[in-house]
């Protein structure tokens, strides 16, 4: 990699304090998950590959997650689309006495995506056995998170993007005695959020910005100044659905 920032999550400069209560509105959240409590609500829940998501830009119909699930109206937009490339993103929750969610904030200075927040990821590659290799050669690419601190626990739904990209989120919980390496070209910052944050509903905004002459409505789970929206958002709330919902 070049040029890089060691992170220790422990001392990180502009670390927030992670706080178990909505710090927009100022309301309790549900309360910390630990890591007992987790594996008993994943027991079963997350699968061992892929799901095989099929979009058929022929009949427009959606098998899988993707940027559409709030917007159905816009499935005529996948007959005009390129086929969308497999991609994969590492879930990483961090097994502390209360669980938190590992992710990353873009830099400013990139092409696409300048700023927002995701979780490590991208391409798989030809030289990836799998979709769980690439997220794990990802992880460690963009912020030098090493394979022994990772426990795969199994995948969320396919997720496709309006950006081209049929992604596999790989859920893993983290060993807490990591330290990061970021890859300064990809990722501005890592950071912390309370699994029990993200996963309580009442965080869970439904928004609508303009979008191609017309509004497009996505989720967001605004976390301080942390605005997470769009794919990771609609990753998160496959997780809660995938752990709650029967």
């Amino acid at each position: 990699m070049a040029s890089s920032l060691v992170a220790k999550l422990g001392s990180t400069r502009d670390k927030l304090p992670f706080m178990t209560q909505n710090k927009t509105s100022n309301t309790p959240t549900a309360r910390p998950i630990t890591e007992a409590r987790f594996r008993e609500l994943a027991a079963g829940r997350f699968l061992a590959v892929p799901t095989e998501a099929v979009f058929d830009p022929r009949s427009g119909k959606t098998w899988g997650r993707g940027d559409w699930d709030l917007n159905p109206e816009m499935v005529a937009d996948f007959a005009v689309m390129e086929p969308a490339r497999p991609a994969a993103v590492l879930v990483p929750i961090v097994a502390r006495d209360e669980l938190m969610v590992l992710l990353t904030e873009r830099p400013s200075t990139m092409p696409t995506h300048a700023g927002q927040i995701a979780f490590p990821g991208g391409k798989v590659e030809a030289s990836d056995a799998d979709h769980a290799a690439a997220a794990l050669r990802e992880a460690h690419e963009e912020i030098g998170l090493e394979r022994q601190f990772i426990e795969p626990l199994g995948f969320l739904d396919m997720y496709r993007t309006g950006t081209g990209f049929n992604v596999a989120p790989l859920v893993a919980l983290i060993r807490p005695d990591f330290e990061l390496n970021l890859d300064t070209r990809e990722v501005a910052e890592a950071f912390e959020v309370p699994l029990s944050f993200l996963l309580d509903e009442a965080n869970h905004q439904k928004l609508s910005r303009p979008w191609r002459g017309r509004d497009r409505h996505y989720y967001a789970m605004p976390y301080g100044e942390r605005y997470i929206w769009g794919a990771t958002a609609g990753m998160i709330k496959n997780l809660h659905q995938r752990l709650f919902q029967t």
